[in-house]
């Protein structure tokens, strides 16, 4: 009997190319997630995982009742929130300027600048706004001196820190955030203007009635997105910034995590810290995705 030639899918080419990135998350991200179990052992590097006594839930009950976590937990809350609401609508107003000039050329350039900052480290960006905030020689005291003010430490007083760091976020990522919201909008039917034109609606009008229920489905998605990530703020993006004088209101979970799990080695204890910041980023995921089915109908799945 003759065989049967063997049959690929119909998209067998992009199954293989998918296979590298299929390992990556193996091996980097779910191989990794079996150590998540030190959270409920005393951990001790020389026995290991299987060697190391079982602690139950004592590091959880630990990490609630410790004053100085509930205070850090509150920071990150309130940075995150912060960031939320001042960051995030950062790139989709500056996506409807763009899409409003004309002058391609003009367009361009102001799009190259405004995103060019996305490739710096945080480590530059931090020695930009160290120099620029300097209480002698820096040049917002600078400025502030020709007006009769008196110097201020900015990143030495609890009170400005949360501010810089959502205002380093918004200068260093809302440009390259801008480029989804281009393509979205380079994506509607321009048979939708044509026609709100023929109605005699203006430029404002057919942003509101037009663009921005076009890409409100991209908006959804990178905002379920961030909800996942609220908890998520960012080791370098706090810790360039961070020094005794301003941490009791700018210290994160990322950076306490590095003071206690890898300076002071509680690795149980930060692991189970870890792990309870994973499991709210899950659930608000879930139920944004599920408020958000509701409301437009689009989400993450």
């Amino acid at each position: 009997m003759p065989k049967k030639p063997i049959v690929l899918p119909i998209n067998w080419v992009l199954y293989l190319i998918s296979i590298p990135g299929i390992f990556y998350f193996i091996i980097f991200r779910y191989i990794p997630l079996m150590g998540s179990v030190i959270a409920f052992q005393n951990y001790n590097i020389f026995k290991g995982i299987s060697g190391s006594p079982w602690a139950g839930l004592e590091h959880f009950r630990r990490m609630f009742a410790y004053d100085e976590f509930l205070t850090i937990l509150r920071n990150t809350i309130l940075i995150g929130f912060y960031d939320l609401v001042f960051a995030f609508p950062v790139p989709i107003i500056l996506a409807l300027l763009l899409n409003e000039l004309r002058i391609v050329i003009f367009k361009r350039v102001v799009q190259t600048v405004v995103y060019m900052p996305h490739f710096l480290s945080w480590v530059i960006v931090g020695g930009i706004l160290v120099g620029l905030l300097s209480p002698t020689t820096g040049f917002v005291n600078h400025v502030m001196g020709t007006f009769g003010i008196e110097p201020i430490y900015f990143l030495g007083d609890n009170e400005y820190i949360r501010s810089i760091l959502v205002g380093a976020g918004v200068w260093k990522d809302s440009g390259w955030g801008t480029i989804i919201y281009l393509a979205a909008i380079a994506g509607i039917n321009p048979d939708l203007y044509e026609a709100a034109v023929i109605d005699g609606a203006g430029r404002l009008r057919q942003t509101i009635s037009i663009t921005i229920p076009s890409i409100m489905s991209t908006i959804t998605i990178l905002f379920l997105l961030h909800i996942g990530n609220f908890l998520d703020f960012g080791f370098e993006r706090v810790f360039i910034f961070l020094n005794p004088l301003n941490s009791e209101n700018g210290e994160i979970i990322d950076t306490y995590v590095f003071r206690a799990g890898l300076v002071d080695r509680q690795y149980s204890y930060t692991t189970a810290i870890g792990l309870f910041k994973s499991l709210v980023g899950f659930m608000l995921i879930a139920i944004g995705n599920t408020l958000s089915k509701k409301v437009n109908g689009e989400g993450l799945y």
